[in-house]
């Protein structure tokens, strides 16, 4: 199974500097280990422009970080996975904690994108991840399985394994420096991959990324832990050095 390391610029980088910075990640990393595949997340501005630095670089991935669940229609300032496609991306992500506890998106809407979003061609990368509240409270597990059930309900049990990946960010360390320590994130690695077998009929073969203050000084430990397929890279993705280290952690 390839690790998956994934780039998520969030709502920084204008057009110049996203294509610089894909430029260097694409040049600092080069040609990729077997065992690696790289994903790069821009904002929406920079997306057909990032797609063309990296087109021709093996096992180099372009995804959205976020859709809405419909076809083109009357839905001002957002947009579809028909558009994502035509723009090259493969890859998006549905459900990061911003989108949850910021704006407020529930698992009933997450689901519709879920399921719209695999309908549609694109390969989904769902987040979940607990509070340091519910942590705290000893709910890890209850919230991660609420999550994972709700999120995927009606989704095909047979689904491919390629069409799917869950990235694990405990909420409390996204941004802030914190980082679970390797028996948090083991923990709930193995929660996330005993919940998905209840749901997935081949939740073995499937990646479970963990996110989180990942950074090139501590990404290799990381991902050498079980159930560990790859990172979901944040402040340290927005330096092409930095994420170049992390890539070929």
């Amino acid at each position: 199974m390839k690790k998956l390391m994934a780039a998520n610029w969030k709502m920084f980088k204008t057009l110049e500097d996203a294509m610089n910075t894909a430029r260097e990640i694409v040049t600092g990393a080069g040609r990729l280990p077997e065992d690696r595949e790289v994903l790069i997340i821009p904002p929406f501005t920079a997306l057909k422009s990032v797609g063309e630095v990296m087109a021709g670089a093996d096992n180099y991935f372009l995804g959205a970080q976020n859709f809405y669940p419909s076809e083109q229609g009357a839905f001002t300032g957002e947009i579809c996975p028909e558009q994502l496609a035509d723009l090259g991306a493969d890859f998006a992500l549905v459900g990061h904690s911003e989108r949850r506890h910021v704006l407020g998106e529930d698992d009933e809407f997450l689901n519709s994108k879920v399921r719209f979003g695999l309908d549609s061609g694109l390969r989904v990368i769902l987040c979940i991840g607990e509070t340091l509240e519910e942590r705290k409270d000893g709910r890890v597990r209850e919230v991660l399985d609420a999550q994972l059930e709700n999120c995927l309900a009606g989704v095909d049990r047979k689904l491919g394994p390629e069409n799917l990946v869950v990235a694990y960010e405990p909420v409390w360390a996204i941004g802030t420096g914190e980082v679970a320590e390797n028996k948090d994130i083991l923990e709930a690695h193995k929660m996330v991959r005993e919940k998905m077998r209840e749901l997935l009929e081949k939740a073995d073969e499937m990646r479970i990324l963990y996110g989180g203050s990942v950074k090139p000084e501590n990404c290799a430990e990381i991902i050498s832990l079980d159930n560990v397929n790859g990172v979901l890279v944040g402040g340290a993705s927005l330096r092409g050095d930095s994420f170049s280290q992390i890539a070929l952690a």
